[in-house]
């Protein structure tokens, strides 16, 4: 299994990895944006055959106010099901999560998740560190509510 940075040439399969996975989807035009805009931030899990199976889209804030730390923003993350377990979710943070502190200087990296997925709440809080922030009411399009989640990099800062 192979961890390297997306290319826009993978944007399409990055794509495919979300449809197959998360309810909530993007326009291809969007993730040519986050590629374009930050393309130290956006990772990909490949396989032995070059077949995109797990992605991080990430990006840097960029309503932040004269007060506020630079800080990036998990966007999007998904592995494929035949895929989980490996941990493929960690490497793509954690990659990512490098990036934005080397790269940006963020002191911290925030998400949105979902309070129904356990699985990702586990990853967050208990493998990496996240703590809940704030319950954003009715975040989804089918009205569910995220946890608002925060992680600081200043750790990894160089």
């Amino acid at each position: 299994m192979n961890i390297r940075l997306a290319r826009v040439e993978d944007l399409q399969g990055m794509q495919a990895c979300n449809l197959q996975n998360l309810p909530e989807n993007y326009t291809l035009k969007y993730y040519l944006y986050h590629a374009l805009s930050w393309p130290q931030l956006s990772y990909v899990a490949e396989d032995e055959k070059g077949r995109i199976v797990g992605y991080i889209l990430a990006k840097m804030e960029e309503d932040i106010g004269p007060d506020d730390e630079p800080h990036g923003h998990v966007t999007s993350i998904s592995v494929l099901r035949s895929y989980r377990r490996l941990g493929l979710a960690k490497r793509l943070m954690v990659q990512s999560q490098e990036a934005m502190a080397t790269v940006y200087r963020a002191a911290y990296v925030s998400l949105h998740v979902r309070k129904s997925n356990r699985a990702a709440l586990a990853l967050y809080k208990d493998t990496l560190g996240f703590t809940v922030k704030d319950i954003e009411k009715r975040y989804y399009a089918d009205g569910e509510d995220a946890y608002a989640m925060r992680l600081s990099l200043k750790h990894l800062a160089r």
